[in-house]
């Protein structure tokens, strides 16, 4: 083994590593929206288009979850990463 295949293998290793780490987050993702209702998805893309107005953000800047308690309670919870202010 030479010194060039030491760090070919951390880049594989580094670049797994990310790719499971994103489909991680797709997957978590995909599980928080199963229960949400049929308007979710149209309603989701409604509120990015509304801060759209006023921030240029793109839209994996904006997480939009539907959470269900026992007791019927639905929170729906908004995190928007703003752009820094110039």
């Amino acid at each position: 083994m030479s010194i060039l295949d030491y760090f070919r293998s951390s880049k594989k290793a580094n670049t797994a590593t990310v790719a499971k780490e994103r489909l991680q987050i797709i997957v978590a993702h995909q599980r928080g929206e199963r229960g949400a209702p049929d308007y979710f998805p149209l309603m989701k893309q409604e509120i990015i288009a509304v801060i759209r107005k006023y921030v240029h953000i793109s839209e994996e800047q904006v997480s939009v979850q539907l959470e269900q308690n026992d007791d019927n309670l639905s929170v729906l919870e908004l995190n928007v990463t703003l752009p820094e202010r110039n």
